[in-house]
């Protein structure tokens, strides 16, 4: 069975790891990878690293853990953005996997 993916991004790398226990906790997910991008307006930003969660599980556990976790980053840093990806195709499949950390 495809499992849904669902991705955060969240300013900082302390949000990501408290969103993804709070993801964890949440439902029966897996956290597939935490990744880092540095963008070229990194200065400007209240933290000058974005870091992306990426979730995966059924599309009804992760839509739970994504609202747990974007709950949890939102005390520590902030949201920068959210989605959820119900049946990603193989391409998707191989980004998802793509991990900086």
């Amino acid at each position: 069975m495809q499992e849904a993916a669902g991705i955060l991004e969240v300013f900082g790398c302390v949000a990501a790891f408290v969103a993804a226990d709070a993801a964890a906790k949440a439902a029966d997910v897996r956290i597939e990878s935490i990744d880092k991008n540095k963008p070229a307006n990194a200065d400007s930003l209240p933290v000058p690293l974005i870091t992306c969660l990426k979730i995966r599980g059924s599309v009804a556990a992760v839509e739970a853990a994504m609202d747990a976790a974007a709950e949890a980053a939102k005390g520590v840093t902030g949201v920068i953005t959210r989605h959820i990806i119900a049946a990603p195709t193989e391409d998707t499949e191989k980004m998802l996997r793509i991990s900086a950390i």
